[in-house]
């Protein structure tokens, strides 16, 4: 599937004029929508990966990553040059601050089939050659700060879109800052279970556990704000998936009392010798 290029230049024509702005709002949605001239040449099929390439006093570079989310279609108005344009939908799921892309010298070493100086100079709208589209993925996994996204799903942009498959998820499980927040607050170890990936795993484990959003998406209306310290808990892998196993999430108490039931006592299932030992001294004790 054919990735592109959208050329953008702060100071020059149709700007973000409160992009710092929508690069937070992003942060708190998930996703920003915003229609992209493209002029006219080959156009993307909905589904494509779309490469923002900064040029400005800041800085050029790569500063963000999209996906098209609309067949071409016309704009028109009287503000326009030639009365119409033709535009396309991006749904930009990674923006970064002004000072933080990619600096093209490091695109030209990593991904060198495009002038990327004289692609951002001009604000061009290009399509990406596939050999190309396999370097910046590369280069863009290694530049984001992984400890900001879900450690298991795909950092957006990372993978093709034609290899992932788009699903619904908790818009506020993946909030960078939000998670951040969270984990500050509550630590790594899961809320339900007290499992810690760093103490399992060593260093490599360090930082690594889920955010669950503890009310039900059902109950969020339209002026809801998210409490990052009240509405978020650590969860390991396998208590997450069980809070969202029916409609309205298990709570983590709930989750709690189900372990319980089942004899699972921090972390561990218990041994038929701990049974028996327990049984022993209730006997000793007499309490049986």
């Amino acid at each position: 599937m054919m990735a592109v290029l959208l050329g953008w230049n702060p100071g020059v024509g149709d700007t973000w004029p409160a992009y710092s702005r929508v690069v937070d709002e992003l942060g708190a949605a998930g996703v920003h929508r915003r229609a992209w001239p493209t002029g006219t040449g080959t156009q993307p099929a909905p589904g494509a990966d779309a490469w923002l390439l900064l040029h400005g006093k800041t800085g050029s570079g790569l500063i963000g990553h999209g996906v098209v989310a609309s067949v071409p279609y016309l704009v028109t108005g009287p503000e326009l040059e030639h009365g119409t344009r033709t535009c396309i939908d991006v749904d930009f799921d990674v923006l970064l601050p002004l000072g933080d892309q990619v600096p093209v010298d490091i695109l030209a070493a990593r991904a060198p089939l495009t002038d990327w100086a004289a692609a951002a100079a001009a604000g061009t709208f290009q399509p990406v050659p596939e050999e190309q589209a396999r370097a910046i993925r590369e280069l863009w996994a290694e530049w984001l700060p992984a400890d900001e996204y879900d450690p298991v799903l795909p950092v957006p942009g990372t993978l093709p879109q034609d290899a992932l498959i788009r699903v619904g998820v908790n818009r506020y499980e993946r909030n960078p800052h939000a998670r951040r927040v969270c984990l500050a607050h509550h630590g790594t170890s899961c809320a339900a279970c007290g499992f810690s990936f760093e103490a399992a795993y060593g260093p490599e484990g360090e930082g690594f556990i889920h955010v669950h959003h503890l009310v039900p998406a059902a109950q969020l209306g339209p002026g809801y704000e998210l409490d990052p310290l009240g509405d978020l808990v650590p969860l390991c892998p396998n208590c997450h998936a069980m809070a969202h196993r029916r409609r309205i999430p298990y709570t983590v108490a709930e989750l709690r009392a189900m372990m319980s039931r089942a004899g699972y006592i921090s972390g561990s299932v218990v041994s038929q010798q701990e049974v028996d030992a327990q049984a022993d001294a209730r006997r000793i004790l007499g309490n049986t």
